[in-house]
Parts: structure tokens; sequence; C-alpha cells
């Protein structure tokens, strides 16, 4: 959902097209008519999915039967829905509501459809130190999630760092990012190597990106941190307006480019992070939501709402798959994602050498 707080009527027209005003006392803001539409569209087929799951599973359970349980009454099957199949679905919308904001924050700082955390080394970085922290007997889940947070943002700033060249080239900013998250990744496996072999099993699985045997505890640690970045986020649906813009015409309003890019990025990489820490380096999610919602909505800006619903809608989606597809065996969520996002930034990448050989 896109949000306008100010605005200024161009010749004869009080407000952009496809906008309208929405006020809410005696402020007013300018919304998106189709972003809304497209939020609660994406919003009613995320709960419809999200019924789903719990429907199915070794046994099904009615649609009915699994409302009445989430109202709170008694059921039969309240046993399955709520301790087996709810945990496990809590978790998989809030690590896809992560990466789906996080990739349109990445995307719209670098300007470029191919800059998704688990791209350009996000993603890596954070498994590197938790890998790295299981393979020396660290497994308690109140401190590997921060522990992901530290090596996303030592990697980004890395990346950072050496994509600055007295400004952020996108193209720049996405190689460098590509070069270090093919380093990570062998760092990571150097570690799987040297550790035991019962915990790099684990972290095998967990490095596929995997939802199996995640629960309350994972929900309880993500859910509060994602909470208290909402104000964070509400500051970056503002910030993306001004970061859209050319770098003279930002400046000239008086915006500091720098800072908010450093923010936004910031915020990114926390997101990237500790969903990672939850599920692991779900691959892809971050770089097919935020697309896909702009395409649907068709606004300026990557729209962060719809970017956050759909990314918890793939989520959900690919982890059902990866549950019944070839049960009894159960593939990790990632595999999933991979195979459909794997094609598509092929075809991201072919796209835009296309554009550029022809501009």
């Amino acid at each position: 959902m896109s949000t306008l707080a100010d605005s200024s009527a161009k010749g004869s027209r009080v407000r952009p097209a496809g906008y309208g005003v929405l006020r809410t006392g005696p402020a007013a803001f300018l919304v998106h008519r189709r972003a809304v539409g497209m939020g609660a569209a994406l919003l009613v087929l995320l709960a419809a999915a999200s019924v789903l799951y719990l429907c199915v599973g070794e046994s099904f359970v009615s649609p009915g039967n699994v409302l009445k349980v989430l109202l709170g009454g008694t059921s039969p099957d309240e046993l399955v829905v709520e301790e087996l199949r709810l945990p496990r679905l809590v978790v998989a919308l809030l690590v896809g509501l992560a990466f789906g904001v996080a990739g349109a924050l990445v995307q719209t700082v670098a300007r470029n459809p191919l800059a998704s955390p688990d791209v350009i080394g996000i993603s890596q970085g954070a498994s590197a130190l938790t890998v790295a922290a299981m393979t020396l007997g660290v497994t308690s889940y109140s401190v590997l999630p921060y522990l992901s947070v530290a090596g996303g943002i030592l990697a980004a700033a890395l990346v950072y760092l050496f994509a600055w060249r007295g400004g952020l080239h996108a193209t720049r900013f996405v190689l460098i990012g590509i070069g270090f998250a093919i380093a990570l990744r062998s760092v990571t496996t150097l570690f799987m190597t040297k550790g035991d072999y019962l915990v790099a099993q684990q972290a095998q699985i967990w490095m596929t990106g995997s939802l199996n045997g995640r629960g309350w505890p994972e929900a309880e640690v993500l859910g509060p941190l994602l909470l208290v970045l909402v104000p964070a986020i509400a500051w970056a649906a503002r910030a993306q307006r001004n970061v859209s813009l050319d770098d003279d015409t930002a400046t000239a309003l008086g915006v500091r480019l720098g800072r908010v890019r450093l923010g936004l990025v910031g915020l990114g990489v926390v997101l990237a992070s500790v969903a990672t820490a939850a599920a692991g380096p779900v691959d892809f999610v971050a770089l097919l939501a935020p697309q896909i919602a702009r395409r649907m909505t068709r606004t300026a800006q990557i729209p962060l709402v719809s970017s956050a619903l759909m990314g918890a809608l793939i989520v959900v989606l690919a982890d059902l798959l990866a549950r019944r597809l070839f049960s009894p065996t159960e593939l990790p969520v990632g595999v999933l994602t991979a195979a459909v996002g794997a094609p598509y930034l092929i075809w991201l990448i072919i796209r835009s050498r296309t554009v550029g050989g022809s501009s």
C-alpha cells in the first residue's frame, strides 16, 4: 500500500490519477486505490491459504473444525490444529512477512530487482555466523537469532563498503554482493565440514530453509522482534518515496540520501537476518515477493504492505506443498521456493541484459 502525506496539484488536478484521499481527523493522506485493493485481495488469499494449511496433513481437518479451534471452541481436532500445525503456520507467516519487506527495502535502495538479501550476501552472512556457532556447540534459540542478525549486518556492511565509490551504483552493488554471497557460502561449508557430524547434518537441513520442527519457541522470538520494528517499517514506507526520486531531485528537496539509504538497508538487513534465524535462508522469497507485488499494484515504488503479504503467501503455500507433494517425505520449504525463484532470477538477468543492450 502506498501512502503520501502531502501532495501538490498539477494543473487542474486535485490529486494524482489512481489516488484517493484518506482523512483521519485533521490529517489527510493520499492512498493508491489499486494498492489498497490488491492488499485487501492478498489478505483474503492469505487467510484462505492459512485455513487450507491447517486443514491438510496426515489427517484432513474440515475447514469448519479449523475455524472452531481458531475461535476458541472445542473440537476433536484441537490437538492437531492448535499444537501441531498452528505454531508452524505462525512461523511461516512471520518469516514470509519479514522476507517480503526486507526484499522490498533492499531493492528500493539498490534500484535493482536483482538486489535481494539472499542474492547479495546478507542471508549468507547470517547463515555463516549461525552455522559457525552451531558447529562450536551453540544451539540455544535464545542466542542464534542475535548471531544471525550480527552476521547479516556484518555482510551488508562489507558489501556496502566495497560497493561505495562516491555513491551507490546499483550494478556494482549487486555484483559485489553476489561475490560475497559465494564466498560466504564457502565459509559456511568449511564450518560444516569441520564440525560434528550430527550438528553438520542439522546445519545442512537448516541451510536449505526448513520449517520442519519450528513452533512457538521460534514464533515467540520472531514475533516480538517484528513488532518492535513496526514503527521503523512505517518510517520506511514514507522514506521510500524520497529514495525513489533521482539523486539531484532528492538532494534539492533536502533529503539526506546517504542516511536514508543506510537506514532502509539496515532495516532490511535486520528483517532478513531474523527471518533467516527462524527458518534458515529460504531462498528467493525476498526476490519474488516485491516484484510480484509491484506488478500487481502498478505503483511507482515497491509497496511494503503488499510485499509483506505476498512474502507470507509464498512461504505458506510453498511449505504446504513441501509437506504434502512427496508425502510421507517432507521437503524443506527452501527447495520449493528455489524451484520457482531460480528460473525467475535467470529471466531477470536475461531481461536486464536485453534492456541494457537495447538502450
